[in-house]
């Protein structure tokens, strides 16, 4: 069926589109986080095992509410591991140590760096394709994923 929300068909796929991109950031992100709570070694060993996990649950909610998204305006979500990597914007480090703080850092990087295209986006999706209710959406996560750029950042000082 057809989805009819008040949006034109190519607002939706055009807003389709852009959040698939996120949902595969958010993956491949999700993914990394997994390996830094998985390999991480060092006197901190513990509370970073710990903290790692405590991240990747909380990207396992986002990607499952993106991807939500994605089929609420009658689209499907990419899921597919060769999908993931032709759509995201991030890049998979092959890391020599197994360190917090060398993890730590590049987890940073890749929040700051979703974050950035939420942002973005935001106006974009309200203005220029008609839907205030991703644009809201995306605004959320935004601040959500703020939030865990900040505790990633505050493990660096």
């Amino acid at each position: 069926m057809q989805t009819n929300i008040g949006i034109k068909a190519e607002n939706l796929a055009s807003v389709a589109k852009e959040l698939s991109k996120l949902l595969a950031d958010i993956f491949v992100l999700y993914t990394k986080t997994r390996r830094a709570h998985w390999n991480v070694e060092g006197p901190d060993f513990h509370s970073q095992h710990l903290f790692f996990e405590t991240q990747y649950n909380q990207l396992d909610e986002v990607m499952d509410g993106v991807a939500e998204r994605i089929r609420s305006l009658g689209h499907y979500a990419p899921s597919t591991l060769k999908d993931f990597l032709q759509l995201t914007h991030l890049t998979e480090q092959v890391r020599e140590k197994n360190d917090s703080q060398g993890f730590l850092r590049e987890l940073l990087t890749d929040h700051e760096t979703i974050i950035i295209t939420l942002r973005e986006n935001i106006n974009r999706f309200a203005n220029e394709y008609g839907d205030a209710g991703t644009s809201d959406y995306i605004t959320g996560l935004m601040e959500g994923l703020e939030k865990m750029a900040w505790m990633l950042r505050s493990h660096l000082k």
